[in-house]
C-alpha cells in the first residue's frame, strides 16, 4: 500500500499562505485541477491524495493529515494555513481541525458530507453495494453521476475526469469510505470549540445530499461561520465552469492580508 501524501502543483510558492485541500470520496486530489490555476495566484496549494486501497479510520486519516501539514510548516513556518474540505473531505477537515486547531487560520467546508445519515437511502445503498458483483458495481457508480454533479454545468474534460476518478476507487474502498460517513459524528460542543473563521459553501441544487440545510445547521454551532449559497450548483460544484473558488473567497471577504508577514504558528504536534 502506498502512503497518504500531498500532491504539489507545478508552481510552489513557500512565501504564500498554505492552502490544504482534502478531496471527496475519490480521494485522488486531482479533481481540484479546475480551481488550481486560480488558487495558485494567491496560495501555495497542496491536495491530499489517499491511496485507493486505504482502509483506515477517521482517527488515522486526521493524524496523517496533521503530520503532513506540520511537515509543510516546518519548512516555512511563518505563514497562515487555510484548510479546505469538499464532501467526504469536509468531514475529514472537521476532524483535522479538532485534532490540531492551533495549525489553521481559516477553514472552508464545501458541501460537507456530514449530513450523510439524513439520507437513509444512501446508507441502504452502501450496504447493498457489498453484495454487488464487480461489473454491476461499476454500472451503479455511473448511475450516481446525475446525483453527484450538475453535468450540464461541467465541461466535457472535467466530466471525464470525474468519471475516471470514480472508477479508480475499488469497490471495497468505496464501501469502507461510505461506512466512515455513516459513523461520522461531530457534537455541537466540538463545533463550538472551532473558533477560526469558517466559510460554508453549499450547493442549493445538490441532488445527493441536503448541503444547504446542513451548512445552515453547522453555522448555528460554529462560533464564527458564514454560509455562501451556490443557487444552481450540484454536489461536485468545484468542477463547474462558472465556479471560481478564489473569487468566492474574495467575495466573502474570507482572505487575510495574504502577502504581509504572516503570524507565527506553533508547529509541533500535540
Amino acid at each position: 500500500m502506498s502512503h497518504i501524501c500531498f500532491l504539489t502543483p507545478r508552481t510552489v510558492n513557500p512565501t504564500y499562505p498554505l492552502f490544504v485541500f482534502l478531496p471527496a470520496m475519490d480521494g485522488t486530489g486531482k479533481l481540484l485541477r479546475a480551481q488550481t490555476v486560480g488558487l495558485e495566484k494567491t496560495f501555495d496549494v497542496r491536495c491530499l491524495a489517499i491511496p485507493a486501497d486505504d482502509l483506515t479510520d477517521w482517527e488515522h486519516l486526521s493524524k496523517e493529515v496533521v503530520g503532513l501539514v506540520i511537515g509543510e510548516l516546518n519548512r516555512a513556518p511563518q505563514r497562515s494555513v487555510y484548510l479546505c474540505g469538499e464532501s467526504f473531505g469536509g468531514c475529514l477537515a472537521l476532524k483535522v481541525a479538532l485534532r490540531a486547531p492551533h495549525l489553521f487560520h481559516r477553514i472552508i467546508l464545501i458541501n460537507p458530507a456530514s449530513s450523510f445519515n439524513s439520507r437513509p437511502w444512501m446508507a441502504w445503498g452502501s450496504r447493498l453495494a457489498q453484495w454487488l458483483p464487480q461489473f454491476l458495481y461499476h454500472y451503479s457508480s455511473a448511475a450516481l453521476l446525475p446525483f453527484l454533479a450538475a453535468l450540464e454545468r461541467i465541461a466535457p474534460p472535467e466530466r471525464q475526469a470525474l468519471v475516471e476518478a470514480i472508477q479508480l476507487v475499488p469497490q471495497k474502498t468505496s464501501i469502507w469510505r461510505l461506512s466512515l460517513l455513516a459513523q461520522f459524528e461531530v457534537t455541537p460542543a466540538q463545533l463550538q470549540s472551532i473558533t477560526q473563521p469558517v466559510l460554508l459553501i453549499a450547493s442549493n441544487a445538490d441532488r445527493l445530499l441536503p448541503s444547504l440545510p446542513e451548512a445552515q445547521r453547522l453555522a448555528e454551532w460554529l462560533p464564527d461561520a458564514q454560509v455562501v449559497t451556490l443557487p444552481d450548483s450540484g454536489h461536485a460544484c468545484l468542477l463547474e465552469a462558472e465556479i471560481n473558488l478564489l473569487e468566492i473567497l474574495r467575495s466573502a471577504n474570507f482572505l487575510m492580508d495574504l502577502h504581509s508577514a504572516n503570524e507565527q504558528v506553533f508547529v509541533s504536534d500535540r
